[in-house]
């Protein structure tokens, strides 16, 4: 008995099948439930975030930031960032080297302590802060004797802000060191570079791209932080309110205007955060594509060359 061959699946059919085998009905509803969650829980929010800045005209927001200590929650937030981030690269470099390039005792118990502010509450970290330099605290009492302030000033605002951004510089440096390897210092040495000129000339353009996402990472955390920053800073006006204990402050002031105007900034900061992380990644991946077709073509060979023609 001849066989028949099957008939193709009709149009219709496959229509109603995406490429993953759900029907498209599937795939429509799970597309628009994201859409709706992240226009109700993200896009709303934050767009009012805007709107209520701007209710009153772009005369009361300017007023609003103008104010002395909106300039000040500013500048102090600003600052904060500004020490966070040498810290926490300079301990993320040293970190993820040790633990991509080295075999050493106690490997799993550094990478625990790295991420170790991320399980940990802010609140926690603190308190835990205020527990040790606080005037009742362990190291109050000395302190207190040299005239040396931590809690309820910008040391302890530092402090408190290092431990609740220190996991994320570490964090993406170790998984791109450990995927480079060590042939490329190892031949640097070889030739006679020094462990300085290695690093500079050789391990760090391998791992800038990671470097700077973390770095943005960091960035992010340590301006938005507000946990525990709250707990160490006394709220003092002017002198120990971050951005973030302004907007909190203003809104239980009642002045609305002003909250939603420093809260407008911190909006901005985070969208061109996320603006330079969408641009690093799309870096990344045009160069890993870049690196992809240049071994494809490596392992093709070249092609035929031309066929010499000789007169007869």
């Amino acid at each position: 008995m001849a066989s028949h061959p099957h008939p193709p699946p009709s149009s219709h059919g496959a229509a109603r099948i995406s490429g993953t085998g759900e029907p498209v009905f599937v795939r429509g509803v799970l597309i628009a439930l994201s859409v709706a969650f992240l226009a109700v829980f993200l896009i709303l929010p934050l767009a009012n975030v805007f709107v209520q800045a701007l209710g009153k005209g772009w005369s009361a927001y300017a007023h609003s930031l103008s104010h002395p200590d909106s300039r000040a929650a500013i500048r102090l937030t600003l600052l904060v960032a500004a020490i966070t981030l040498p810290v926490n690269v300079t301990f993320g470099l040293a970190a993820a080297w040790a633990i991509a390039k080295f075999e050493f005792r106690g490997k799993a118990v550094l990478l625990t302590l790295i991420d170790l502010p991320f399980s940990v509450s802010p609140v926690v970290a603190g308190l835990m802060y205020v527990l040790v330099f606080g005037l009742q605290g362990v190291l109050g009492p000395w302190l207190d004797t040299h005239d040396i302030q931590i809690i309820f000033a910008l040391p302890g605002i530092v402090l408190t802000t290092v431990f609740v951004t220190l996991p994320f510089v570490a964090r993406e440096l170790v998984p791109v060191m450990q995927a480079t390897g060590a042939e490329q210092e190892q031949a640097a040495l070889t030739l006679g570079a020094s462990g300085w000129t290695t690093f500079w000339r050789v391990t760090l353009p391998s791992v800038k791209w990671g470097l700077l996402y973390g770095i943005i990472l960091c960035n992010a955390r340590a301006i938005g932080e507000f946990g525990a920053v709250s707990v160490v800073s006394g709220h003092i006006a002017g002198q120990t309110d971050t951005m973030p204990l302004a907007v909190e402050k203003l809104y239980q002031e009642f002045n609305a205007t002003a909250a939603f105007a420093v809260a407008s900034l911190l909006a901005l900061i985070a969208l061109a955060t996320l603006a330079i992380k969408a641009c690093l990644e799309w870096n990344m991946r045009r160069k890993d594509r870049r690196e992809r077709d240049a071994a494809a073509n490596a392992r093709r060979g070249p092609g035929p060359g031309p066929v010499a023609l000789t007169a007869a």
